[in-house]
């Protein structure tokens, strides 16, 4: 294992009837808060009612920006550092999943710079020092945007979606009611369950650094989701199954798992060009890159941890070929993704075409080969995006 530094000292109320504290917590920051949040959805459940209640109980000068998109879009972002640079703004509450929290993120860093947020991303990226102070109230569990560093946007002037992480995007206070989740459609709980399965899948799958402990709760996380994902998706109000994604998707990504892994990941690059181009929901297009990508990098030399994944993940018999164990574990995977959950499995289903992929490729590529489980060039990327139609 490596070397590596641990801190995540973003406080967690987790349960339900948390929010009593929220108004404490935020009046910590200062007394002029941005509210912000996507569709509308907590207006209808309600949720907005009680976060303003609260709010107001503490007797904190409210000011609110809706409307952020599921792929968050950097002109939500600069609204958002307008509201704060013109209002004065003290702190930001993000009431949603994490595309919300996401743009909240770079308002807060956005208002503490004088030049223009995208500015934040790309090669030539400019250094992220400071931001407001971020607290958050989740309501789907997918990213783990609530507990960690980083965040993606989308710029549809440019045709990109690129991420970032920066150690002052940390929120400081998360609020995880699993309650809140219950709401969430069945679409959008299965395409929060591969979310989650991703960010793990992208550590676990690893031939460098050895990981034994942190395998041994990666397998734990794993088998968790491959047990309650199903469950959320039938049973939407069951609090046990709510509760352990959401519990989950924080630490599938709050930077515990990593120990000090040096390679990079995979599926997500390659996906952001899918949803920065055809604008489809990020856990959706993991899904259906997911499998294929597994299989595009098993050989003799990966075969190995595809073996350990099958066995302590799906229970595969240990005793059978190295080959078959990881063929059936990739074949369980599918089965979980596109039967158990029920999500589409080609990029056919979804509209996406052959003529962008070479595009899609290359900028999945921009900064050079993604050395990840198994290194992938630009031809790889559209070997893989070809196993996906």
């Amino acid at each position: 294992m490596n070397s590596f530094v641990y801190n995540i000292p973003t406080k967690v109320y987790f349960g339900e009837n948390q929010l009593g504290h929220l108004g404490e917590e935020l009046r910590k920051f200062g007394r002029r808060v941005l509210l912000t949040y996507g569709g509308g959805s907590i207006k209808r459940n309600g949720l907005y009612d009680r976060v303003i209640e609260e709010l107001s109980k503490a007797d904190l000068e409210v000011f609110e920006l809706s409307g952020i998109e599921p792929n968050p879009r950097i002109e939500s972002v600069r609204e958002g550092v307008k509201i704060c640079k013109e209002q004065g703004i003290d702190v930001l509450l993000a009431v949603g999943g994490g595309s919300t929290i996401d743009a909240t993120k770079f308002m807060a860093a956005g208002a503490c710079v004088e030049h223009d947020a995208w500015e934040f991303f790309g090669a030539n990226a400019k250094p992220i020092n400071e931001a407001l102070p971020i607290v958050t109230i989740l309501t789907l569990s997918a990213t783990g945007s609530e507990m960690d560093t980083g965040g993606v946007i989308s710029n549809l002037a440019t045709g990109d979606k690129l991420g970032r992480l920066a150690a002052p995007l940390l929120p400081r206070v998360s609020f995880l009611d699993p309650t809140l989740t219950y709401s969430v459609s069945k679409y959008q709980t299965a395409c929060g369950a591969a979310d989650i399965m991703s960010h793990i899948i992208e550590v676990y799958f690893n031939t460098q650094e050895d990981l034994f402990m942190l395998d041994c709760f990666m397998e734990g996380m794993l088998k968790t989701v491959v047990k309650y994902a199903p469950i959320a998706v039938a049973e939407p109000e069951n609090y046990e199954a709510r509760a352990n994604l959401m519990w989950t998707s924080s630490w599938a990504i709050n930077g515990f798992i990593n120990g000090g892994k040096r390679k990079a990941w995979s599926c997500h690059p390659m996906e952001h060009e899918l949803s920065a181009v055809y604008d489809i929901t990020h856990g959706l297009g993991l899904a259906i890159l997911t499998p294929r990508w597994m299989k595009y990098c098993l050989d003799e030399t990966t075969v190995d941890k595809y073996v350990q994944y099958g066995v302590n993940v799906f229970g595969i018999d240990p005793s059978l070929d190295k080959m078959e164990i990881a063929k059936r574990s990739i074949a369980l995977t599918e089965e979980f993704l596109f039967e158990k959950l029920g999500l589409q499995r080609t990029f056919t289903e979804v509209g996406i075409k052959r003529e962008d992929f070479k595009m899609m490729a290359q900028k999945a590529c921009r900064y050079g080969d993604i050395k990840g489980f198994k290194t992938l060039t630009p031809a790889d990327v559209e070997a893989i995006f070809e196993m996906c139609l």
